[in-house]
């Protein structure tokens, strides 16, 4: 019996749509509730792999309702419930069609962009003489759109954001203002962990009324980078790797195995032995992260074990 899940199939009560992500899969409840399943699919360069992680859902949700409960006192968000290891349940927002990707160090997509030469990232000018994973001045934000399954996400600027009309001005001011916020709660969560956190994004839906509020997931290591604060500036001044705790080992993988999303490639086979060793360093993140052990829930009947718990909870609000 697979130990993963990585499609689901439920038909909840009073269910209205349901809507397939790269990781989670979103079951709609009426008019005002969403049902989010986190999967144990594994995305990387805007593709999701075809072999699932064990463990991999209940650790992403289990970080994002942490956090979500860490920073609901500067930034309101959409979380109700978690009544399953794998589960979030809360209030159905509008999503903004941009994700709100925030850098305080110049690492990954902006560290490979500025090797290619360009000093313009999203409309923000970087300085010269930079070099990779080099603290920035200030944290910048450099959006981009917000992708279906199976297309890639798209840089774009602040000011074709508001020329295109994707979000209001009115609205803009907001999601940059929480942005900020909720990057240096980050930073500070990060840094009691000996952590830096280099790099994150956010998502930010509106509510019926009009509230502005943080969905998705955050500060986990699929929407987030982090190095190791002890040893950061030596390894810079020498030039060196940093130490870092994200998914990154996997898009490192992937590019050594001639793989990076593009055209024409295909995608290197993940053997049992690899999956492991994903699972392993997920958790890994997670207690380092975190500050606390990972607990394996159940998953002898993992789709089983899903609806009962959700089922449970729809019925306690009637």
């Amino acid at each position: 019996m697979s130990t993963t899940i990585t499609a689901t199939f439920f038909q909840f009560p009073n269910q209205t749509a349901f809507y397939k992500g790269k990781v989670r899969d979103v079951y709609s409840i009426g008019n005002d509730l969403l049902v989010m399943i986190a999967t144990d699919r594994l995305s990387a360069f805007d593709v999701v792999l075809p072999k699932g992680i064990p463990y991999k859902g209940q650790m992403l949700n289990q970080f994002a309702k942490k956090f979500m409960e860490s920073t609901a006192d500067l930034v309101p968000n959409w979380l109700l419930a978690s009544p399953d290891p794998n589960v979030s349940i809360g209030v159905k927002c509008e999503p903004f069609k941009v994700e709100m990707v925030i850098r305080g160090y110049l690492a990954g997509h902006a560290a490979r962009e500025y090797a290619a030469g360009k000093r313009l990232l999203c409309g923000v000018a970087l300085p010269e003489g930079l070099k990779e994973n080099d603290k920035l001045p200030q944290p910048i934000i450099t959006p981009t759109t917000k992708a279906a399954s199976g297309s890639h996400d798209e840089d774009i600027s602040e000011e074709e954001i508001l020329a295109q009309g994707i979000v209001s001005k009115a609205d803009w001011e907001i999601l940059k203002d929480y942005t900020f916020k909720l990057y240096a709660r980050g930073t500070e969560m990060a840094a009691e962990r000996g952590l830096l956190l280099v790099d994150t994004k956010y998502e930010f839906g509106k509510k019926a009324d009009g509230t502005i509020v943080l969905i998705d997931e955050i500060h986990t290591p699929d929407s987030s980078r982090y190095f190791y604060a002890d040893g950061y500036q030596e390894r810079q001044d020498k030039s060196e790797p940093q130490q870092q705790l994200s998914k990154e080992f996997v898009r490192q993988w992937l590019i050594a195995n001639g793989f990076q999303g593009k055209e024409g490639q295909s995608i290197p086979e993940l053997t049992d032995a690899y999956i492991d060793t994903v699972t392993e360093r997920y958790a890994l993140l997670y207690e380092q992260i975190l500050g606390e052990k990972f607990v394996k829930a159940p998953v002898t009947n993992l789709a089983e074990r899903i609806e009962t718990n959700v089922l449970n909870y729809l019925k306690t609000i009637g």
